[in-house]
């Protein structure tokens, strides 16, 4: 008895170090799949802002990545439509530190400042030069800065010149392509038809301002400021002969006298109401001013801003773009994201559903797209001539500056002349200051 009794005690010690491992291996197991389990439920986040007219179109883009990659999540968070309060929120959310952005959704010239403050991550290393050769050159041009590569371009924007056709044909005039060539067939079109004016653009003190001057000034051969020397040629005669031309459309009374109040909008609705011939403006206008109803549907085309003889014709850049935060925690998920939007299919899709400019130059020329845009092939023309704006740190400074003393000279308080020589003053001194 004692013998079987010792042998069951010896073989409920032995079956009970083999439960306990057991249960200790399983119990491990089930951790790790638990570990598994938790991993997939709780994906990473991707966070970037975006103004809240934009959010809901690009969540498009958004679903099919999260479909494709379950891992990783994206959250758009809702700014304000005004790209100046957007900038300002991610500006906000970097100086005081632990930001929650991964990703800046960035304007073109947001690139230098958020560079040069140390926000945003160089991307060289991730992509290289024949990847970068498919993109429109000044879009890539934009996302540099001393050296690096900070933002990948996403949808592009040029401005260029529209024009009605039907009018032009009444005249018997060809499509303009010197600044004289505007100003005659507007006079003819105004004196011997009903339409009041000949040309329409913005000119209200911001940022619109600057990128039609920066056209202009480009089309008489002259330059804003040199990046590579810091150099201003606000008042050289390029300069000069820019604000000249900006005023003469004005006193003559081919361009509103209340075009110094006028926004994007604004000049759109003079000439889709077809009260002008010649609108400087954006891509988004084609769409809008051949919808049902318009008054001049069908009857409009597009080209290339005009120049000087002899010059060439320049489209301010503009568009939209991803940069990577340097204090992101997840970099290469944020990479991913990047890589994603960026791509020749998202593009595409983009495009087609909101025909928003590609950056991707055989994009212009796809079957498809030209399918449902058939104006893409003079965007296409348009956008081979577009230059950016100064990529420098001080740009939002030096764009206030000259944003001031345009409307100083358009409102007849100052001479193009005097206005220029102070607005190139005032920009020397600040480049000068920050290399001291």
């Amino acid at each position: 008895m004692t013998h079987t009794l010792r042998n069951w005690l010896h073989f409920g010690r032995r079956q009970l170090r083999r439960w306990v491992l057991l249960a200790i291996a399983t119990g491990m197991t089930l951790a790790a799949i638990g570990a598994v389990g938790w991993s997939q439920s709780e994906p990473i986040t991707i966070t970037f802002l975006v103004r809240a007219v934009e959010a809901q179109q690009l969540q498009l883009l958004a679903d099919e990545f999260e479909a494709e990659h379950p891992d990783i999540k994206i959250d758009l968070v809702e700014g304000p439509n005004a790209a100046d309060n957007v900038e300002n929120l991610y500006t906000t959310s970097f100086l005081l530190g632990d930001s929650p952005y991964d990703l800046v959704y960035s304007d073109v010239v947001w690139i230098p400042k958020f560079a040069a403050a140390g926000w945003l991550q160089d991307l060289s290393d991730r992509v290289s030069d024949d990847d970068l050769s498919a993109f429109l050159d000044a879009d890539v041009a934009a996302g540099r800065y001393q050296g690096g590569l900070y933002r990948m371009p996403f949808r592009s924007a040029m401005g260029m010149l529209y024009y009605r056709t039907d009018l032009l044909d009444e005249i018997g005039a060809a499509p303009p392509e010197t600044f004289s060539d505007l100003i005659q067939a507007s006079e003819t079109i105004q004196e011997t038809t009903d339409v009041p004016y000949g040309y329409v653009w913005q000119g209200l003190q911001y940022e619109g301002l600057v990128t039609n001057f920066v056209e202009i000034i480009a089309g008489y051969g002259g330059y804003w400021v040199n990046p590579e020397t810091l150099e201003v040629g606000l008042d050289s005669e390029a300069g000069i002969n820019a604000v000249k031309f900006m005023k003469q459309v004005i006193d003559k009374g081919i361009t509103p006298a209340g075009v110094t109040n006028y926004l994007e909008e604004d000049s759109l609705r003079v000439f889709e109401n077809g009260n002008a011939v010649f609108l400087r403006n954006w891509p988004y206008v084609w769409a809008e001013a051949n919808k049902d109803g318009s008054p001049v549907q069908g009857n409009i085309a597009l080209k290339p801003m005009v120049h000087a003889p002899d010059e060439n014709p320049a489209a301010c850049l503009g568009g939209w773009g991803f940069g990577v935060a340097a204090s992101t925690s997840h970099p290469e998920e944020a990479w991913e994201v990047v890589d994603f939007f960026t791509s020749r299919q998202g593009q595409k899709q983009f495009a087609l559903e909101y025909a928003y400019v590609p950056s991707r130059r055989d994009l212009f020329t796809d079957p498809d797209i030209l399918a449902k845009f058939p104006h893409y092939e003079q965007l296409l023309e348009v956008a081979e001539t577009t230059v950016p704006r100064p990529p420098i740190g001080q740009y939002a400074q030096l764009s206030d500056i000259l944003q001031r003393y345009l409307s100083s000279a358009l409102t007849d308080q100052m001479t193009p002349e005097a206005a220029m020589a102070k607005a190139a003053g005032e920009s020397r001194r600040v480049l000068n200051s920050d290399r001291a």
